[in-house]
């Protein structure tokens, strides 16, 4: 019997990279106020989970000056986006069996 949990993504396992990736798929990008604001995290949190996504190269961190404010934004990267359908799909198939 084939394993039924072979294609869950460990790197989605957390809620909240889960939620980041939620938001990243429907949204360009997000900064990182956004992020904070729509997950009710910490600023240390936040980084800490966006650094993991980007160690994947499933999301993408771009720092600029807007105004003399810094601001971070992120976006999914295509391998991203892809590994996150893969296992959306991997848990409907897995709710799908039971």
């Amino acid at each position: 019997m084939k394993n039924i949990i072979q294609n869950i993504n460990k790197a989605f396992d957390h809620r909240i990279r889960l939620g980041i990736m939620s938001i990243l798929m429907v949204n360009e990008s997000a900064d990182f106020t956004t992020l904070k604001e729509l997950l009710g995290v910490t600023d240390g949190n936040l980084a800490s989970h966006t650094k993991a996504l980007e160690a994947e190269n499933y999301i993408k961190i771009e720092k600029q000056f807007i105004g003399k404010k810094p601001n971070t934004s992120y976006i999914a990267t295509k391998e991203g986006k892809q590994a996150f359908r893969d296992h959306i799909e991997a848990l409907e198939k897995l709710i799908a069996k039971n």
